[in-house]
């Protein structure tokens, strides 16, 4: 294995560790399927959804996921290359 495989593969294997702590972090949809139920987002939590850390939490879990699917992608591309 080259050092790039194994920069890769690291870096890989932590952001994936990261995810699955920031999964098991998330709490459960306790509302079901609210939205076809009739839920309404004009309630406090509705409106202030965006403030709240599970938002945060959210976000970054987003975010997190985003840089493993490119990370995985440039080593792949990496990889046939050297």
């Amino acid at each position: 294995m080259t050092p790039v495989q194994i920069v890769f593969g690291v870096l890989l294997i932590l952001l994936a560790v990261v995810i699955i702590v920031l999964i098991m972090k998330q709490e459960g949809n306790e509302q079901g399927l609210g939205a076809i139920s009739g839920g309404s987002s004009e309630s406090f939590f509705g409106r202030n959804k965006g403030k709240t850390n599970e938002a945060r939490l959210n976000l970054v879990t987003k975010i997190c996921v985003s840089a493993f699917c490119v990370l995985a992608l440039v080593a792949v591309i990496v990889m046939l290359f050297v």
